[in-house]
C-alpha cells in the first residue's frame, strides 16, 4: 500500500491514535505493535469506538473499507507524518541534547509564542521519540509556518532516524553529556548520536545555533552555517536563590527557573527569537513568564519544607550540575533526597561514587539517598533506603521538618511519590 493512499485516508480523518482507549470521532488508528503489546488486537474495537480508519499489520483483519493492512505499522506512521510535514513546509526547529532540551524547547516555544502564537506547533510533554515525534508532526496543519521538535535518543542512531522523519531545517544541540551509557558506549558516542543533527543539517542545508562556550559542539560543527550564543560577557547571573534571575544585553530578567545553569537555555531562546525576527526585550518577558513544569526544577513550598522537585530524570551531568548549584545556594539547612541515575552500564559504581564523595565535603544538612545504587556507594556514610517506599514510610514515621530539599533521581526511582510526605 503506497504513501499517498494512506495519505489521502489521513486527510479524510480527524488526525491519527494509536491508543484504542483515546478514538476521536473519526479519527485514523494506527495498530502499533511492541514486545508486550500488540495494537492489531483492538483494531476493530477502535473503528467501533468512532475512528474512521485502522492501520494493521495483521492481514486477516484487513476489510479495505475502513480496516486496512500495511507491512510495518510503525514504519507507515514515520513515513506517514514525513510526508505530512513536506506537505505542509514549516520551517522545523530541531532540539537535542542530554541535558535542558526539555526546558530550551518550553523557552524557546515560549518565545516563539510571544510572536507566532497562531501558526506555530511544538512538542508537547515528552514526545520526543520514534512514536512521538511523528504523532507530534501529523498534527500539523495549513495555518502551521514554524515547528518546534524535540528528539531524544538512547541508543546510536535514533536522532539520525528523527531527523530523516522531521527534515529540520535548523538545530539545537543543548550539551553533551554522560547519559544513557548503557546505549551509547561512552561519552563520544553520545556527541556522536546528538551530532546525528548536525549531520542532517550539514548535508541539507541547514543552519545550527551553538553554545559558545561548548568546546565539543564548537568543534563539531565546524564549517557550518551557525549563530551562536552564549559569547557575550556582559551576559551573566544577577542571583539564583531560588530563581534564576540575569542580565541580557542590558536588561534584568527574573525567570520562574531554578538553577544557574538554565541561563544557557534561556539565552538560547534568546537567540533563536533574534533569527526569526523577534525582538530581544519580547523575548525575554516571555522567558520571565515561563514556569517549569512536571518535576523538572519545581519550586514547591509545603507546610515543613521548600522542595526543589527534579524528580523527572538524572544523569551525572545534571547530577553535577544541580548538587553544584544548590550547594551554592544561600539557604539556611539544607537537605537532599538522590534517586539511582539509570542506564549507566559499566560507568554505574564509579558515577555514583563520585556523587557520595562530593557529598561528603558539600556542607549539606542532611543526605538520603534512594536505590541499590546508591545504598552500594554510600557504604553507611549517609541515610540510605532500598527504595522510595520504605524512604516514604521512614518520612511519614518520622517527618522531615524546616528543610530546603533537592529531590533529584531517575524517573523510574519514583521520587514524585515521596512529594506530598515532605
Amino acid at each position: 500500500m503506497d504513501i499517498e493512499f494512506i495519505y489521502s485516508l489521513f486527510l479524510k480523518s480527524n488526525g491519527v491514535t494509536t491508543d484504542s482507549r483515546v478514538c476521536p470521532q473519526d479519527s485514523m488508528f494506527i495498530a502499533l505493535k511492541g514486545e508486550t503489546f500488540d495494537g492489531n488486537a483492538y483494531a476493530v474495537k477502535a473503528i467501533e469506538s468512532g475512528c474512521k480508519y485502522a492501520l494493521v499489520s495483521d492481514e486477516s483483519l484487513a476489510n479495505g473499507t475502513s480496516i486496512f493492512y500495511v507491512e510495518d505499522t510503525l514504519k507507515c506512521l514515520q513515513e506517514l507524518a514525513s510526508h505530512h510535514r513536506d506537505v505542509i513546509n514549516p520551517v522545523v526547529i530541531g532540539i537535542t541534547g542530554t541535558n535542558g532540551k526539555t526546558t530550551t524547547k518550553e523557552l524557546v516555544a515560549s518565545v516563539m509564542m510571544s510572536t507566532y502564537s497562531d501558526c506555530l506547533l511544538y512538542t508537547q510533554g515528552n514526545f520526543n521519540n520514534h512514536i512521538g515525534v511523528p504523532l507530534t508532526l501529523l498534527k500539523l496543519n495549513k495555518c502551521h509556518k514554524y515547528a518546534i521538535i524535540e528528539m531524544g535518543a538512547n541508543h546510536p542512531g535514533e536522532i539520525k532516524t528523527l531527523v530523516n522523519i522531521a527534515h529540520p531545517n535548523c538545530g539545537l544541540i543543548t550539551n553533551v553529556g554522560r547519559a544513557h551509557l548503557a546505549g551509547f558506549g561512552s561519552l563520544e558516542g553520545v556527541l556522536n548520536t546528538k551530532c546525528e543533527l548536525y549531520d542532517y543539517l550539514r548535508a541539507n542545508g541547514g543552519f545550527v545555533f551553538v553554545d559558545a562556550k561548548n568546546e565539543m559542539l564548537m568543534k563539531r560543527s565546524e564549517g557550518m552555517t551557525r549563530i551562536l550564543y552564549n559569547d557575550n560577557p556582559a551576559t551573566k547571573v544577577v542571583e539564583c536563590n531560588p530563581y534564576l534571575k540575569f542580565v541580557c544585553e542590558g536588561m534584568d530578567t527574573q525567570t520562574n527557573l531554578i538553577g544557574d545553569y538554565n541561563i544557557v537555555n534561556a539565552l538560547a531562546a534568546v537567540e533563536v527569537g533574534k533569527k526569526f525576527n523577534i525582538p530581544v526585550s519580547r523575548s525575554l518577558t516571555a522567558i520571565s513568564s515561563y514556569e517549569p513544569k512536571n518535576n523538572r526544577s519545581q519550586w514547591v513550598k509545603t507546610e515543613k519544607n521548600n522542595l526543589i522537585v527534579d524528580a523527572y530524570n538524572a544523569n551525572p551531568t545534571s547530577m553535577a550540575a544541580a548538587l553544584n548549584n544548590f550547594k551554592n545556594s544561600n539557604f539556611e539547612r539544607k537537605a537532599v533526597i538522590l534517586g539511582d541515575m539509570r542506564e549507566l552500564g559499566s560507568e554505574s559504581d564509579n558515577e555514583h561514587n563520585k556523587v557520595v564523595e562530593f557529598l561528603k565535603h558539600s556542607g549539606i544538612d542532611r543526605v538520603m539517598l534512594v536505590g541499590e545504587c546508591f545504598t552500594k556507594a554510600a557504604s553507611g556514610s549517609f541515610e540510605t533506603f532500598a527504595n522510595v517506599e520504605v524512604l516514604k514510610h521512614e518520612i511519614e514515621k518520622n517527618p522531615v521538618n524546616g528543610y530546603t530539599i533537592l529531590v533529584k533521581g531517575s524517573n523510574s526511582i519514583g521520587l514524585v511519590k515521596v512529594v506530598d510526605s515532605l
